[in-house]
């Protein structure tokens, strides 16, 4: 008989990753590579149009088939996997550098200007963020950079109010009480001890809205707002196969497929970042 020994007060139980973690990593690994990969590993010219192989079902000359353009569909896979990453992470960081910086810029002013500051939030907050992007997109023109704007701007909110609240809880711990007894100013306490225990939510919340970029992204693209047209990316081979899904399913599944592996993997590994990363719930599993 094994007695397990318990653990230590306010420490969690720490636990190695699940299989469905490891699974989602690897998937995300795989596409990453992919994308990296993306000139070395498509066997066509994404762009190049053969009409007299429309709609062609998938063989040994093209993995996937191709497309009503005579496109191969696996080389537009892998080449549109670079721009769906490009564009998705590329907003997340956005939104978590204008998010938490213009949410710490407004707790660091004091209660006037944090009240000011966070109503501003509010408005942008109140809009869906598919609707704010488009108003965005067609203010600033379409392609990449303004789709990677759009989508920061869209998802700060998130991450300004994720900064709020941990700051808040961390306010009226012992250590920053300390160290405003010794001295230390608002910005000093702010910079030196509170921004450091603001990163894992921030790094949790940006793990959770990675897949919600990544979709909005592909929404945006099905629209015919996104990149530009040369480019392509999961949502506009989405659109463009929209017409031909009875005749051509093939066409429409790869690119739904891949952006469902993304999403799903994107997923499960925001929710493994929360579990570690949230101290919250690192809490309440050391109580169990």
């Amino acid at each position: 008989m094994s007695l397990a020994l318990p653990a230590k007060a306010g420490e969690a139980v720490r636990r190695g990753p699940s299989p469905r973690t490891m699974i989602a990593a690897l998937v995300l690994a795989l596409i990453v590579a992919l994308a990296l990969a993306a000139p070395l590993v498509a066997p066509f010219d994404p762009l190049d149009q053969d009409l007299r192989a429309l709609n062609q079902p998938p063989g040994p000359e093209h993995w996937l088939g191709t497309d009503h353009m005579g496109r191969d569909v696996f080389s537009r896979l892998v080449m549109g996997a670079r721009t769906t990453l490009m564009v998705g992470f590329g907003g997340a960081l956005v939104a978590f550098i204008l998010g938490a910086g213009f949410g710490l810029v407004a707790l660091s002013l004091g209660r006037v200007a944090e009240t000011v500051m966070f109503a501003l939030i509010d408005l942008v907050r109140a809009m869906p963020d598919v609707l704010l992007a488009l108003l965005l997109i067609v203010a600033l023109g379409a392609g990449a950079q303004p789709v990677v704007i759009a989508l920061g701007v869209a998802f700060a909110p998130f991450f300004a109010y994720v900064a709020r609240a941990t700051f808040h809880r961390e306010a009226v711990k012992d250590y920053v009480t300390a160290a405003r007894l010794f001295g230390g100013g608002k910005l000093h306490v702010l910079r030196l001890h509170l921004a450091p225990n603001l990163v894992g939510g921030l790094v949790t919340q940006a793990a959770i809205l990675l897949p919600r970029c990544v979709v909005t992204e592909s929404v945006l693209s099905f629209l015919g707002l996104g990149s530009s047209p040369d480019e392509p990316t999961w949502g506009r081979m989405v659109a463009d196969a929209s017409r031909y899904i009875e005749t051509s399913p093939h066409v429409i599944l790869a690119p739904v497929i891949a952006i469902i592996l993304l999403t799903l993997s994107l997923s499960i590994l925001g929710e493994a970042v929360r579990r570690n990363l949230d101290p919250l719930r690192a809490a309440g599993e050391a109580k169990l």
